[in-house]
C-alpha cells in the first residue's frame, strides 16, 4: 500500500513536470520516469509510449513530442522482460 501512495505523489509530480517538457523526446522522458520510480523502489511496473487519446491501460504520467504522444504507466512485468526459470523444462 506504501508503495501505491509512493507511487501516485510521484505521477502526480511528473504529470506536471511533463507539461514543462513537452517538446522532450519520448525515450528520454520514459527513462527519467524510469529512473525516478527505481529511486522510489517500485518494481513490476511498464511505462508505454502511445498516440495521445489512445486508450491504454493505465495512468498517463507524461507527455512528449510536442504533446503529440502520451506515457503511460501500468503494474505489470513487461512482455520483453524474460521471467526468471524461463527455460523450458525437457519432457
Amino acid at each position: 500500500m506504501k508503495v501505491w501512495k509512493i507511487a501516485a505523489a510521484l505521477l502526480c509530480a511528473l504529470v506536471c513536470a511533463s507539461a514543462q517538457a513537452a517538446t522532450k523526446p519520448c525515450d528520454d522522458l520514459k527513462a527519467e520516469i524510469a529512473k525516478k520510480l527505481d529511486a522510489k523502489g517500485v518494481t513490476n511496473y511498464m511505462l508505454t509510449i502511445v498516440d495521445k487519446g489512445k486508450e491504454a491501460n493505465g495512468n498517463v504520467v507524461g507527455s512528449c513530442q510536442g504533446g503529440t504522444k502520451s506515457i503511460v504507466y501500468s503494474k505489470g512485468t513487461p512482455a520483453t522482460q524474460p521471467k526468471p526459470g524461463g527455460e523450458k523444462n525437457p519432457k
